[in-house]
């Protein structure tokens, strides 16, 4: 058995199953998943619930100067991993569309980038981690030692997104749902700190036309591959 441990880094667009791609590799070489997305989704969802002015209004230096307060953990519950923000379970809360709606905004703040990344690299220094999310591969882990970045079409990951939030119970329309990823991927894109990029030696899979089982398979040849060098 191949003791080796590395640090796998997944980047790439909103809704192109990064997640369950990380889950499943953690799951497969017995690696912790650092849920980076989640992070940045359960700091949105305190500012909407804790810093709002008006309904349109945040108030971010309310929301900088208490960062530090915020304790982000992951925890099994029932096999599956659930997001705590200071000890209350928000996995449902965090998935909801007034969140999704926000989380780009919230992540361009740099003050709240900062903070998760070095939250994020505690979390890896032993390395034995897969994380996914928008910069792990050029920010947060950029000597990462397997690095892929997922891509789809809007509309696969539209449809995708929508999926997960009807299983969620959550009220929506899928055009609605495609509006907001597009918007999310400029902002993502565009934004001033750590905006989303392609590492140069990360391996790019699309994943439009795979199952999960297919896009699994890809990943780990990859994998395997790092760990024999």
């Amino acid at each position: 058995m191949n003791t080796k441990k590395i640090i796998i880094a997944i980047d790439g667009y909103a809704s192109t199953g990064k997640s369950t791609l990380a889950k499943s590799l953690s799951a497969h070489y017995g690696y912790f998943h650092i849920d980076t997305g989640a992070m940045y989704r359960a700091v949105t969802f305190y500012a909407l619930e804790c810093c709002r002015i008006s309904n349109r209004l945040l108030d971010y230096q309310k929301l900088i100067k208490n960062l530090e307060s915020l304790r982000i953990d992951f925890k099994l519950i029932d096999s599956q991993s659930r997001c705590f923000l200071n000890d209350k379970d928000v996995d449902r809360e965090i998935r909801t569309m007034s969140v999704l709606q926000s989380v780009s905004e919230i992540s361009a703040i740099k003050e709240v980038r900062s903070y998760l990344v070095n939250q994020q690299r505690i979390l890896g220094k032993n390395k034995g981690v897969v994380a996914e999310g928008r910069d792990i591969g050029t920010v947060v882990f950029p000597n990462a030692e397997c690095k892929l970045f997922l891509t789809a079409t809007p509309q696969v990951r539209a449809k995708r997104r929508y999926k997960e939030m009807k299983q969620l119970q959550v009220s929506t329309q899928y055009r609605s749902v495609l509006y907001n990823l597009n918007k999310r991927d400029k902002l993502d894109k565009s934004r001033q700190h750590s905006p989303l990029v392609k590492a140069k030696d990360a391996i790019e899979l699309n994943v439009s036309s795979k199952s999960v089982n297919q896009v699994f398979n890809c990943a780990k040849k990859i994998v395997d591959l790092k760990l024999k060098l």
